[in-house]
């Protein structure tokens, strides 16, 4: 499977450490400030994109030096940069796993836009290749179906957490659901695996299933 990393401008103190020891697999898209600190850390990406429009013109040449396709975006744009590199991960380099790095903490604002990109009907074909990963948490999202999703190590516990209106059933968590009507958006969290898989099915729309680890 071809693994495709973002790296977006959210605080670096909510990395995992596999990211800060250079332990990610897969090529890299640097998003804005995200090109900075990967060049930094001796990883060139593929591809940068964003405004630049945060950071001075040294910055800027520690990216021209070092990457040979720069995207340079208006900042008065109707996509995100974090949206366009998704469809650059997605539509060019037609990644099978899209790993987003950087896109929690910081302004509020900015994450719930990161969190809701899974519920936008451009992006549906690739809802269950996107994860967002930071030191406690993996997030990924899933359309309706059965799924099986596996323990990460370290990771302590599960929540499910539908963006609408669904069905929803858990099995092999501590608690259970059958077939359970969810009237909207709410988060079943502190659950837990019984076992070292956990399997769900759901009806209709995005279900978001986030494995996390206290600090």
């Amino acid at each position: 499977m071809k693994t495709i990393n973002l790296l977006v401008g959210g605080p670096t103190d909510l990395w995992p450490d596999s990211l800060r020891q250079g332990e990610i697999d897969g090529d890299w898209i640097g998003v804005d400030r995200g090109n900075v600190w990967l060049v930094q850390m001796g990883i060139k990406p593929l591809i940068s994109i964003g405004d630049f429009d945060s950071m001075d013109q040294t910055e800027f040449e520690i990216i021209s030096n070092n990457v040979s396709d720069i995207r340079t975006y208006n900042p008065d744009k109707d996509y995100t940069d974090t949206q366009l590199a998704l469809k650059i991960a997605s539509d060019e380099l037609k990644a099978d796993v899209i790993n987003i790095f950087g896109a929690t903490g910081g302004r509020i604002d900015h994450f719930i836009s990161n969190y809701l990109l899974a519920t936008e009907p451009k992006f549906r074909d690739i809802v269950e290749k996107i994860r967002i990963i930071d030191k406690q948490n993996v997030i990924q999202y899933f359309t309706p179906g059965e799924h099986e999703i596996t323990k990460i190590d370290m990771m302590h516990y599960l929540a499910f957490i539908p963006m609408n209106a669904m069905h929803l059933s858990i099995y092999d968590a501590v608690y259970t659901l059958d077939n359970y009507y969810v009237e909207r958006p709410f988060a079943y969290s502190s659950n837990q695996f019984d076992g070292d898989a956990c399997h769900f099915d759901f009806d209709d729309g995005v279900l978001c299933v986030i494995q996390s680890k206290d600090a």
